[in-house]
């Protein structure tokens, strides 16, 4: 299963390693620029390196690993924590604790958006 000659795709790499829900959204991640070897974005199809560090930007965090082991199977968090480390800066993991828990969830938040049926009411009739 591990081994230094495997060669693996950077998206199933990262779902792999839990950093994504789904390869198909590590793939996108890749297609739009927001993983990033060497300060270069990368194509999803790249192969994983021991010893390569990446810049992965998420809905949820930023995160900069560096590769310590190929895995090409998903496994449970406890083992994909082993395969790589976390080499994201301190003040970007305490930003995140700042935030809203519903700020990430992609729900609209409450009191905004589109105007209740009294609201709209008053604005026509103020327009009128």
């Amino acid at each position: 299963m591990e081994s230094k000659t495997d060669k693996i795709r950077i998206d199933k790499y990262l779902w792999c390693i839990r950093i994504f829900k789904t390869r198909n959204l590590a793939a996108e991640a890749c297609d739009k620029g927001r993983v990033k070897l060497n300060d270069t974005s990368i194509k999803a199809s790249k192969a994983v390196q021991v010893g390569d560090q990446y810049e992965i930007k998420t809905e949820s965090r930023k995160w900069i690993i560096k590769v310590n082991s190929i895995i090409s199977n998903r496994v449970a968090y406890i083992e994909a924590i082993k395969h790589y480390t976390d080499l994201t800066p301190i003040e970007e993991k305490e930003a995140q604790d700042f935030l809203a828990p519903s700020f990430h969830t992609g729900k609209r938040l409450s009191k905004t958006g589109r105007p209740s049926k009294k609201q709209r009411r008053n604005l026509e009739d103020f327009l009128d």
